[in-house]
């Protein structure tokens, strides 16, 4: 039989937090498996943080962040430095996750090299190629590529079947980002933690906390233009406050900065880590966001979360009711906002409903599923 080989590809800050609950699960059975563990670092210094927080060394470390980064060159750069590493290593299974062109340049790549690919956050589907660009295309080719699926939800899974990937490499898992929310929550209590310090000073009990993120590729220009008018909205309200930690991207930060640097009850601060921003997330009345991670994350915080984008990949929080889809025009941002601010019964049925994201122990099915 012998030990099973398997390589854990990531390379930005969000999958690095949803990849690391199943690195950590994989090294708890040493006598299965013999795991290692390959960054392409497309994000280098948000990502560092992650790895430090989960205590996670990788083996490789592709290094491959460059200002000014194309697609191209990103693309290329990782099937190409990916070669070496699989040669050596020589895998069984290869483990990619979600959307990035990280997870779809190493399934390639995995491919080439013989090794099975498993897809985690397998399923996800807006069906429109351009949005989210260029994560659609990417998530649909990785899951062409991929031989074993690890879908979050019920409706991940429809959708695979519907693309006749054979129901027997299909497990509904709930999404690991759960289990990384759990150990996250747990370890924050215990660690003391500088950015949560700094966040404790600026934030006034006082007033109802509505946190901000944005920095979606297609948001960029008019979108976000509209999304800074809103926030100008509903900063006029005296009960709120306004964090919002700003994306280093000039796209993100040129509007935002112009727009909102002077704005009464608005604090626009620097990127902050994961274990600051889930506390941050804690303490906040409701979340504006446009990025997926948030929509999983918030629900099991009991946080109504509105999404500034046309489409969404994560139908489940929809229908749950736990998001909604806000687009990026001001006034039904500002809208919605207002009503969960006043109306306290919409407010309680929208925090109270069941996350639709899992239970926290989809690294564990992940692994069980692969000793079977």
């Amino acid at each position: 039989m012998g030990m099973k080989r398997v390589l854990i590809i990531f390379g930005t800050r969000p999958e690095a937090i949803k990849m690391a609950p199943l690195v950590k699960e994989f090294l708890a059975h040493k006598n299965f498996f013999c795991v290692k563990v390959c960054i392409t670092a497309q994000h280098r210094h948000m990502l560092d943080q992650v790895l430090d927080f989960f205590n996670i060394i990788p083996d490789y470390d592709l290094n491959l962040m460059r200002t000014e980064q194309t697609l191209y060159d990103l693309t290329a750069d990782i099937i190409v430095s990916l070669r070496p590493v699989l040669e050596e290593f020589k895998p069984d299974y290869v483990f990619v996750h979600g959307d990035t062109t990280t997870s779809t340049a190493a399934a390639l790549s995995a491919f080439y090299s013989g090794a099975k690919v498993c897809h985690v956050e397998a399923g996800l589907r807006t069906f429109n190629k351009y949005s989210p660009f260029p994560e659609e295309i990417n998530r649909q080719i990785t899951g062409r590529i991929a031989d074993i699926h690890f879908a979050p939800t019920e409706s991940a899974r429809q959708n695979l079947l519907r693309e006749n990937v054979l129901e027997e490499n299909i497990e509904v898992t709930g999404n690991t980002v759960i289990d990384a929310l759990n150990f996250t929550i747990n370890k924050i209590q215990t660690f003391g933690n500088k950015e949560i310090e700094l966040l404790k000073s600026l934030i006034n009990p006082q007033k109802k906390l509505i946190v901000v993120t944005g920095h979606r590729r297609e948001n960029f220009g008019e979108g976000f233009l509209n999304i800074c008018e809103a926030l100008k909205e509903i900063a006029k309200e005296e009960a709120v406050q306004i964090i919002y930690p700003v994306h280093l991207n000039p796209n993100v930060q040129k509007p935002v900065k112009s727009l909102l640097k002077k704005v009464k009850n608005i604090h626009l601060i620097e990127p902050i880590g994961y274990p600051a921003f889930v506390w941050l997330m804690s303490k906040s009345y409701l979340i504006l966001t446009d990025s997926g991670g948030v929509q999983e994350e918030a629900p099991s915080l009991g946080k109504p979360v509105l999404v500034m984008r046309n489409t969404s990949e994560r139908p489940e929080a929809i229908t749950a009711g736990t998001v909604i889809l806000v687009g990026t025009v001001s006034n039904k941002i500002v809208a919605e906002t207002l009503s969960l601010i006043e109306n306290c019964d919409y407010y309680n049925r929208m925090s109270s409903q069941h996350n639709p994201y899992g239970d926290g122990m989809a690294s564990k099915r992940i692994v069980e599923f692969l000793m079977k």
